[in-house]
């Protein structure tokens, strides 16, 4: 579990286990107390680790750019979480 503070909230990732597979989730909690949010990370994918779905939700939480007021997590544009997502460089098709 990684932990962040941002602006007026304090942001934990972790995982938990949802049947036979692992979700990874961001909680964010207003440091003037409160109850905290849960938000799923990486939802379009489940993870057969613990561990796995850890370090995707540490990923995310190092990832995040800001909170909105409400506490939202805001994430670059086109954010998806996976590396294997990033553009190609170097002119795809060439021989």
């Amino acid at each position: 579990m990684a932990e962040r503070t941002l602006d007026r909230h304090h942001v934990r990732s972790g995982a938990t286990r949802e049947g036979s597979r692992y979700t990874a989730w961001l909680a964010v909690t207003p440091t003037a107390g409160g109850f905290p949010s849960y938000f799923a990370i990486c939802e379009n994918r489940s993870f057969r680790e613990s561990a796995v779905a850890e370090a995707a939700a540490a990923k995310a939480l190092a990832d995040l750019v800001a909170l909105e007021d409400d506490g939202t997590p805001v994430f670059p544009e086109g954010y998806t979480g996976f590396d294997d997502d990033a553009p190609a460089t170097g002119d795809a098709g060439q021989p």
